[in-house]
C-alpha cells in the first residue's frame, strides 16, 4: 500500500499537469510593421488596431522581436526552431517560390506534439517546401500552398487554390484574410479535432503582403491620414553599406517621396508604379491591417464564448516587418528594425496572465525562441536542441531579464549545411530582396550589430536608445572600437553555439583592424 501510494505521490501531478496543458492559438501575419500596431511606440498616429491593442494590454508585448529576414526561412525557424543555418535540407527548387525538403533531415516539431496528444492545426499560407505535411504534422489543414500552386501564387488576396486536410485544391472565392478567420473561429469551436484534446493551431494569414489590398469595406479608411517622411528616404546614408547608400525606390517630386521604375515586375506580380506617392503607399498597407485586427477580434471572441480562453495560450507575430521609405527601401530582408522587426505578443492562458498583464519587455528575442516557449509551456520536453530561449520567464515573472542576445542570419535562399560556402560578391546567391547581402545580426540590450558577409564592407553597431531609426553607424567611430569588438565576438558565439557551416569563412569586414 506504501508503494503504491507513493506511486500515486510521483504520477498524479503528471496526470494533473497532462489535463492542464494549455490550447495554442498561434496567429502569424505577413510583411507586417510595428508601425502598423497602435500599442506600439512607433505606429503611426492614425493606425486603429483596438483589437490587437487589448490582446497587448491582456499579456506580453515585446518591443523588439526578429522573428525572420523574410517569408520562407521566417517560417522554417517557426516549424524547427532552428535559424535558417540550421534548417537542414530545405531548398528552392523549381519556378519561385517552388521549395521542398526532407522531412526526415528537416523534421517539423508540430508531429511531436501530435505525438503528445495534440490536435495540430494549420490555416491560412503555406510557403515552405511542396509538402504541406497534412498527417504527418497536422491533424487539421486548410492552406494555400504556394509552392505547389506557382501559377496561382500571387493570389494573396482572392481566388486561392485551397486544400483541406490535403485533398485535391479548390478554387476559393473571397477576401482571404476573411476565409481564414472564419476557418479558424470553426476549429476553436469544434470543427476537426478531439474537443477533448488540447490544440495546437498556426493562423497564417497572407496579409499584408504585397500587393498590399484592403478589404472592399476598409479602402479609403486612411485616405486623409497625415504620413511622415522617413529621414533616409533618399541618399546619400553616411555610414551605411554600399548597397543601401545605393537603395533608389524613391524620388522627390513636389516636395514629396514618389516611387521610381526600379524592377520590370516586383514580387508576386507586383510592378513598380513609377510617380506614385510613397504616402498612398503606406495608406493602402495600413488599411490592409484592418481586416487582421477584425480577425484577431473575432478569434479571441470565439475563445471566450466557448469558454476556451481561460486554458489558451496566444501568440500574436509576423514573418517580419517591412520598410516603406526607410532608409530608401520598399521591402523586407534588410537588418534594421524598419525592416524586419515585427509586432510580438503573447498572452498566457487568462487564467495566469493577470501578473505579467500590460507588460513591455524590452530585451530584444528571435524568432527562435517561440518553439522552445511552446514546448515548455505545453510541458512536453525538446525533442531536439532548438537554438532558441524558452520566454516563458518574461511571461510569467515582471522582473525576469533576458539572458542572450537575440540572433538573426540572413542567407538568402540557402539554408543548413548547403551554407558553409559562402557565394562571392559577384555571385546573386549572396543576395536576396533588393540587393540584401547574406548578414548576421545580433541585438542585445540597447545596442544591435550587424556584419555583412562581403569582403572590405563596413560593420554596423547602432544605440537604439539614442537612435532608434537606425541612422548613425557607431562602428565607424574609435571610440566605439572596444564596444565593437564586444558584439563583433557575440555574433561569434551565437554563430558557434548554433554551429553555423559559414563560420569559419566569413570575409573580413573593413571595419575589423
Amino acid at each position: 500500500m506504501n508503494r503504491t501510494l507513493a506511486f500515486l505521490a510521483l504520477f498524479l501531478p503528471l496526470l494533473a499537469s497532462a489535463a492542464q496543458q494549455p490550447n495554442i492559438l498561434f496567429i502569424y501575419t505577413d510583411d507586417q510593421s510595428t508601425r502598423t500596431v497602435g500599442c506600439y511606440e512607433d505606429a503611426f498616429d492614425f493606425v486603429k488596431t483596438p483589437n490587437i491593442d487589448a490582446l497587448a494590454k491582456s499579456g506580453v508585448r515585446f518591443a523588439r522581436a526578429y522573428i525572420g529576414s523574410w517569408c520562407m526561412p521566417s517560417r522554417a525557424t517557426m516549424l524547427t526552431g532552428h535559424h535558417q543555418h540550421g534548417v537542414e535540407s530545405m531548398r528552392m527548387e523549381g519556378e519561385y517560390p517552388g521549395s521542398a525538403y526532407d522531412p526526415k533531415l528537416s523534421p517539423f516539431w508540430p508531429a511531436v506534439f501530435r505525438q503528445h496528444g495534440y490536435v495540430t492545426a494549420q490555416i491560412g499560407k503555406w510557403h515552405t517546401g511542396v509538402d504541406g505535411g497534412y498527417g504527418r504534422d497536422w491533424d487539421y489543414q486548410i492552406i494555400w500552398n504556394r509552392p505547389k500552386y506557382v501559377k496561382n501564387s500571387p493570389n494573396y488576396y482572392h481566388d486561392q487554390l485551397t486544400e483541406f486536410n490535403g485533398g485535391t485544391a479548390q478554387l476559393v472565392k473571397g477576401y482571404t484574410t476573411d476565409n481564414y478567420t472564419k476557418w479558424a473561429v470553426e476549429f476553436i469551436n469544434g470543427k476537426g479535432r478531439d474537443k477533448e484534446k488540447p490544440w495546437y493551431l498556426w493562423l497564417c494569414y497572407g496579409a499584408v503582403h504585397g500587393p498590399f489590398t484592403p478589404a472592399d469595406r476598409h479602402k479609403g479608411n486612411y485616405k486623409a491620414a497625415k504620413v511622415p517622411v522617413p529621414k533616409d528616404v533618399y541618399p546619400p546614408r553616411p555610414g551605411k553599406p554600399k548597397y543601401v547608400q545605393k537603395m533608389e525606390h524613391w524620388e522627390p517630386k513636389n516636395g514629396e517621396p514618389v516611387e521610381r521604375k526600379v524592377r520590370e515586375l516586383g514580387p508576386v506580380g507586383m510592378k513598380d508604379i513609377p510617380g506614385r506617392p510613397l504616402r498612398d503607399w503606406i495608406r493602402q498597407y495600413h488599411e490592409g491591417v484592418r481586416a487582421i485586427d477584425q480577425g484577431v477580434g473575432r478569434v479571441l471572441q470565439a475563445l471566450k464564448e466557448s469558454g476556451q480562453d481561460e486554458n489558451t495560450l496566444i501568440v500574436f507575430t509576423s514573418d517580419q516587418g517591412f520598410a516603406w521609405g526607410q532608409h530608401g527601401f520598399k521591402s523586407k530582408v534588410g537588418p534594421y528594425h524598419a525592416t524586419v522587426g515585427a509586432p510580438l505578443i503573447i498572452r498566457l492562458p487568462a487564467v495566469k496572465a493577470r501578473k505579467t498583464a500590460g507588460r513591455v519587455v524590452t530585451e530584444p528575442v528571435s524568432g527562435v525562441d517561440l518553439p522552445p516557449t511552446f514546448f515548455a509551456q505545453a510541458g512536453l520536453p525538446l525533442p531536439w536542441k532548438m537554438h532558441g530561449e524558452d520566454l516563458s520567464p518574461l511571461l510569467e515573472d515582471p522582473k525576469a531579464k533576458r539572458t542572450a542576445p537575440a540572433m538573426l542570419v540572413h542567407t538568402g535562399k540557402i539554408y543548413g549545411s548547403a551554407t558553409a560556402k559562402i557565394p562571392p560578391a559577384d555571385d546573386p546567391r549572396l543576395y536576396h530582396g533588393p540587393g540584401v547581402p547574406w548578414y548576421v545580426m545580433i541585438a542585445d540590450g540597447r545596442y544591435k550589430y550587424v556584419r555583412n558577409f562581403i569582403e572590405g564592407e563596413v560593420e554596423e553597431l547602432y544605440d537604439l536608445e539614442r537612435d532608434p531609426e537606425e541612422l548613425k553607424n557607431l562602428a565607424l567611430e574609435s571610440r566605439q572600437a572596444k564596444r565593437l569588438k564586444v558584439y563583433r565576438q557575440k555574433a561569434i558565439e551565437e554563430l558557434s553555439r548554433t554551429q553555423a557551416p559559414f563560420l569559419a569563412n566569413m570575409p573580413r569586414p573593413s571595419t575589423l583592424k
